[in-house]
């Protein structure tokens, strides 16, 4: 064995050895005791060691039966009615202390047996968090690993997204670099991915077909993509979107323009390639809430009766899971049953979850952090803004610069910041009522074991780009 994997295993306390390239277990207690040093080692690392931690890891989830894998054929069972539509499962974007996060999700759904549930990221906040897909990755099977979880793992590109102003300067630079994201998280085990072209709507067109021509086109078209490069076997659940969060409430037409448009383009480019499994819609919220002056977000009116209709139309004349509701984690509590009750497939989360650890962090830290914000983005700042406007929109954006103060926090101010997550996550699983949820996952979704190439986790990843003009 390599000297260099020999030192590695040493964090581990022995209690993992590699024979002949495969994982032996030799001590599970140990190894849960200690697998938080390679998530450490994974996100504040660098060069050789970091890359081996991530590549140890996912090798070690895998024999431990902790194994990355796709939705897919849950939503399209759930689309034929073979899987009940009385849960809405929780898509979670863990931006801050993402293992700790990792960590509070797997405990409540060990003791719910929830197995519907995805961690996502999106393409902006890899950005800002400084969290590319082997990272992420890393967090959340370590996490896996140190809460005892066992089976599929849906980890989710969220909004890979077309910038419409890089889209107009330069078409083809914009699309590889959603093709090059896209090799990159799937070789990492994102087996999940929404597509988002709904930045290319053009509503000044006359009419629906013409506003959404871009959009469908290049959905299909990287729809295509993804089935070229994805694993034997696992075949990644790709979801569209209709028209952007935050702007007008979608339409029967509209979807059904854009699946006609997006199916009939993906026959005529890849006749066998499987369609989307999912589809994300706008009822009326957007991401973060909107904020008022005081800092406190301001309430919303969701179209239930519209995600519940559209819902409908996706599963029963499209063959989808459903329709997807965005932004709705700083929604008041009472609106989650409404999102099982209006057969929603899939909720995203985020915001409320940064919210919880921007509160309970440090005074100091927080105070540092705002200094920062001062400092580097203010030109984010809208005129009349007030400054816990400002903070609230704009602090995101220090998580990546923070990672190692916040990954340094004393452990008795992480468990506090845990303990919060941990009652938020149960609430939430609670009410969109995924407990017992893994028996349906057990039941139509394979295990597929893919094994991770060294070589993925030692080359350069790509480097971080400008993602402040796209979406949550």
């Amino acid at each position: 064995m390599d000297r260099r994997i020999q030192e590695l295993l040493k964090l581990l306390d022995n209690s993992v050895d590699l024979k002949d390239g495969h994982i032996v277990i030799l001590d599970s207690s140990k190894l849960r005791a200690n697998i938080s040093k390679f998530a450490e080692l994974s996100a504040l690392g660098s060069g050789y060691q970091q890359g081996l931690a991530r590549y140890l890891t996912r090798k070690i989830a895998l024999a431990l039966d902790i194994i990355p894998s796709s939705i897919n054929d849950l939503y399209l069972a759930r689309g034929r009615g073979e899987v009940p539509t009385n849960f809405t499962v929780p898509a979670i974007n863990l931006r801050a202390l993402s293992f700790n996060a990792a960590c509070t999700v797997f405990k409540v759904a060990n003791s719910m047996d929830a197995g519907a549930f995805i961690f996502e990221i999106a393409r902006s906040e890899m950005g800002y968090t400084d969290q590319r897909p082997s990272e992420y990755v890393t967090s959340i099977l370590a996490a896996a690993i140190k809460e005892d979880f066992r089976g599929a793992i849906f980890i989710q590109g969220d909004h890979f997204q077309v910038s419409p102003k890089r889209f107009i300067e330069n078409k083809d630079k914009e699309i590889q670099a959603i093709k090059d994201l896209s090799i990159e998280a799937i070789s990492a085990g994102f087996y999940n991915i929404d597509i988002d072209t709904s930045t290319l709507v053009d509503l000044s067109k006359t009419t629906i077909p013409e506003q959404q021509r871009l959009n469908t086109s290049l959905s299909a078209e990287f729809s295509a993509f993804i089935r070229s490069i994805q694993p034997k076997d696992i075949p990644v659940s790709i979801g569209g979107e209709i028209g952007e969060v935050g702007g007008h409430n979608s339409t029967e037409e509209e979807l059904r323009v854009y699946m006609d448009g997006y199916n009939s383009h993906l026959k005529e480019i890849s006749p066998k390639a499987i369609g989307l499994s999912k589809i994300s819609i706008q009822t009326g919220t957007s991401h973060g809430g909107v904020v008022l002056p005081d800092g406190s977000i301001a309430k919303v009116k969701v179209d239930f009766d519209t995600l519940l209709k559209l819902s409908r139309i996706a599963r029963k004349d499209y063959g989808m899971g459903g329709a997807v509701q965005h932004g709705a984690s700083t929604l008041p509590e009472d609106a989650f049953g409404k999102f099982v009750e209006s057969e929603a497939v899939e909720v995203h989360l985020a915001t409320n979850f940064q919210n919880i650890f921007y509160d309970l962090i440090p005074d100091d830290l927080r105070n540092d952090i705002y200094a920062y914000l001062r400092e580097n983005h203010s030109n984010e700042r809208k005129e009349g803004q007030t400054d816990d406007q400002f903070y609230y929109k704009t602090r995101k954006r220090a998580i990546g610069p923070f990672k190692k103060q916040t990954w340094s926090l004393p452990p008795e101010q992480k468990e506090k910041i845990e303990a919060a997550w941990e009652s938020k996550f149960r609430n939430l699983f609670t009410l969109l009522k995924i407990h017992g949820t893994k028996k349906y996952v057990g039941k139509h979704i394979k295990h597929v074991k893919i094994q991770p190439k060294l070589e993925n986790y030692l080359k350069d990843v790509l480097s971080a780009e400008d993602t402040s003009d796209l979406a949550d």
